[in-house]
C-alpha cells in the first residue's frame, strides 16, 4: 500500500485541555485556565518579539544568508498581537455582554 504523505490532525493541546472534561471548567479550575489562556498568549508575543529582534540584527550585521526570514519574522510577530489584541477584545465583548444581563 502506498506510504500517506498527509498527516493526520492531531488535538491542539497548549490552550489547557479545555475540552478534556465533559463538564464545563468553573470556579477555580476555569479562571486558571482563562489566565493560562492570556499568559501564552503574552509570552507568544514576547518570543516572536525577540525573535524578530535577534533576526533583524542578524541581517544589519550581515550574518545572515537568507534574507526572507525577517520578513517572515515580522509576520509572525504581528500575527501574535493581533492574536493577543482579538483575545482582549473578545474578553471585553463577554464581561459587558455579562454586565448587561438582568439579574
Amino acid at each position: 500500500m502506498e506510504q500517506m504523505f498527509i498527516t493526520p490532525i492531531s488535538p491542539w493541546n497548549s490552550i489547557g485541555n479545555i475540552g478534556s472534561d465533559k463538564k464545563a471548567a468553573s470556579g477555580q479550575a476555569g479562571s486558571a485556565v482563562f489566565q493560562n489562556v492570556f499568559k501564552e498568549a503574552i509570552q507568544n508575543v514576547k518570543d516572536t518579539d525577540r525573535d524578530l529582534a535577534t533576526q533583524e540584527f542578524l541581517l544589519s550585521t550581515g550574518q545572515i544568508d537568507d534574507a526572507h526570514t525577517v520578513p517572515a519574522a515580522a509576520a509572525k510577530a504581528q500575527l501574535s498581537v493581533d492574536l493577543l489584541a482579538a483575545l482582549r477584545n473578545k474578553a471585553l465583548e463577554s464581561y459587558n455582554e455579562i454586565m448587561r444581563i438582568n439579574i
